[in-house]
């Protein structure tokens, strides 16, 4: 008689085999994780029968997952002498970085398949196994035989849970258990889960004695003299007012970049290029402490403006103009550009104040979403009214007249620029009557000399609203603000960011959000990832395309994406020659990140 884990196996190996060699999703019978990793393992093309997967021989083996782990691995090397179990450690991108084992047939079976240190054991190349679902879905997770999408694996069980970095929330890495098949199989859920807390525990520890290091060097710093000084660790960015008063946080990761190349020079300068185009003189000092390196100290000399302009030093601006330069949140957006901050404290301010404001900007701007914030930010229980202009034709009084007046309204007139002029007089009335009446008045338009002149009186003050490929600083910001209105859950991988930030954006915040949904709407899991986005954003052609051309391209795209950027097998899918895509690929300035 058979025993009900070796009848689950072969209840599970049916199902696998149904699922593989037709088109349904997999049986109720399989767990919903197994389920969906199948899914997954599927649609990416993943071998069934051999183990193909990426090799790295070279990477940091002192990094402080690794130096983390190794006290871990130690113990658990020794409690497991003798048996048939093995314990390793990947990186949050799933490339193992250490293993132990304790005897030598798994160990000969594990090298069989490349689960060894150097190799890549992410689901996208390997489909269902321990260490790919726990990183994929992060959470721990328990495959047992069968439950493989690989055929080479299913001689063995194995349990994985996330490590997570417990200052930033961050996935840093998963610990997996792996055993052969057995009656204890199931027990191995908790092992690993305790092991995968104490590795964070040392981490955590690792943590305190670096940030305990760099708050000693940046007091030691800061504390004499004005100049701007700032302290870059993994989990840590201190700086002082003079500092952060002009750097955003991709200044700050291009900063930590220029010091990483230093190396451990003592106290070495160069020059860095900053995201608004200034240059800064960066003088470097690695900071050290019981557990290793533990960061950078940075002591800034920013440039002075050319052309006989002279910007004035940290020191000696003014209370005005260092209140400026601070961030100004606003409900629901996002952003610490230096112009998106301007037009956001002077809409607050007209907002409070009951100033009649012009707002101008190209489409797509976030104009509206901006009346919108700074009217809330007033304490206001009704939302702006918005009247089009191009919308009203010629009932565009009317249309003013009869919206909702008085303290506590907003009233937004949209494309100023298209009120016609013989109705520029009755217009401007509607809009004095509703000033008169309480109501704070907005008039928006893309060109700020496109307001007829009877109305250009309505507006006491004007600003205007950067175009987002003047503020890339904040995509990382924006992105984060635009998906969780998409979903709570929602996160872009970490290689669509550089990608989103070559593009110019034309259609600006409106575009970005709308490629952010149709991503978000169409992802293969959790989060959003390269293949996601729409194929217009892999091109970087400055012409406008016929819809014929955009066909070609957004095939060329998806063809490409579906090789993994293999030029020749795209080519091979397409019918087409491999000269001929790579031709396509720079009429349509097509940019797809190399695989690694």
């Amino acid at each position: 008689m058979l025993s009900d884990s070796t009848e689950r196996d072969r209840t599970i190996a049916r199902a696998r085999l149904q699922f593989l060699t037709h088109a349904e999703p997999p049986a109720q019978i399989v767990p919903e994780g197994i389920r969906n990793s199948w899914q997954r393992s599927k649609y990416l093309g993943v071998g069934t029968d051999e183990v193909v997967v990426p090799y790295q021989p070279d990477y940091d083996r002192e990094s402080r997952l690794v130096r983390a782990a190794a006290p871990v691995l130690d113990r658990l090397e020794q409690a497991l002498a003798g048996s048939d179990a093995s314990v390793i450690v990947t990186d949050r991108k799933g490339w193992v970085r250490d293993r132990r084992v304790g005897e030598k047939r798994l160990s000969t079976h594990l090298d069989r398949v490349h689960l060894a240190p150097g190799f890549n054991y992410a689901e996208q190349f390997v489909g269902t196994n321990g260490i790919g679902v726990a990183l994929e879905e992060r959470r721990p997770n328990v495959v047992l035989g069968t439950e493989h999408f690989n055929e080479r694996l299913q001689g063995v069980s194995c349990a994985a849970a996330p490590i997570r970095n417990s200052v930033t929330g961050r996935v840093e890495g998963a610990m997996n258990l792996t055993c052969w098949n057995g009656p204890a199989r199931m027990l191995m859920a908790a092992l690993v889960q305790e092991a995968a807390g104490d590795i964070e525990r040392v981490m955590y520890e690792f943590s305190s004695s670096h940030q305990r290091a760099l708050l000693e060097a940046f007091q030691q710093v800061s504390h004499y003299g004005d100049r701007p000084v700032l302290c870059l660790g993994q989990d840590l960015v201190l700086a002082n007012s003079a500092a952060s008063a002009r750097l955003t946080g991709d200044d700050h990761r291009l900063l930590h970049e220029a010091a990483a190349e230093l190396g451990h020079a003592p106290r070495a300068r160069t020059q860095v290029q900053l995201t608004g185009g200034e240059t800064v003189l960066m003088r470097c000092r690695q900071v050290d402490s019981s557990a290793g390196a533990a960061g950078y100290l940075l002591e800034l000399a920013f440039a002075e403006l050319p052309s006989g302009g002279h910007r004035p030093r940290s020191g000696s601006r003014t209370r005005a103009e260092q209140d400026a330069s601070r961030p100004w949140p606003l409900p629901g957006l996002a952003g610490t550009d230096p112009a998106w901050n301007a037009v956001s404290r002077t809409a607050s301010r007209c907002a409070r104040e009951r100033t009649p404001l012009l707002l101008h900007g190209a489409a797509g701007t976030g104009k509206s979403a901006l009346v919108g914030a700074a009217h809330a930010l007033t304490g206001a229980a009704s939302a702006p009214v918005v009247v089009d202009a191009e919308a009203a034709g010629g009932d565009l009084a009317t249309a003013l007249r009869e919206a909702p007046a008085g303290a506590g309204r907003a009233l937004v007139l949209r494309n100023v620029d298209a009120v016609a002029p013989e109705q520029g007089a009755a217009v401007a009335q509607a809009l004095e009557a509703a000033v008169a009446q309480g109501t704070w008045i907005v008039g928006t338009l893309r060109q700020a000399h496109g307001v007829p002149e009877p109305l250009r009186r309505c507006f006491l003050e004007a600003a205007a609203v950067p175009a987002l490929r003047h503020r890339l600083a904040d995509l990382p910001a924006l992105v984060d603000c635009l998906l969780r209105r998409v979903g709570a859950d929602v996160e872009c991988a970490p290689e669509v960011l550089p990608l989103l930030r070559r593009h110019d954006w034309p259609g600006n915040i409106r575009q970005l959000d709308a490629a952010l949904r149709e991503a978000a709407a169409g992802r293969r899991t959790y989060r959003i990832e390269l293949r996601d986005l729409p194929p217009s954003l892999h091109s970087a052609g400055g012409r406008s395309l016929s819809a014929w051309e955009a066909s070609e391209r957004d095939t060329l795209v998806q063809a490409l994406l579906a090789a993994d950027g293999n030029k020749l097998l795209a080519a091979q899918r397409l019918g087409i020659s491999r000269t001929t895509i790579y031709r396509k690929m720079r009429a349509y300035g097509i940019t797809l990140p190399a695989r690694g």
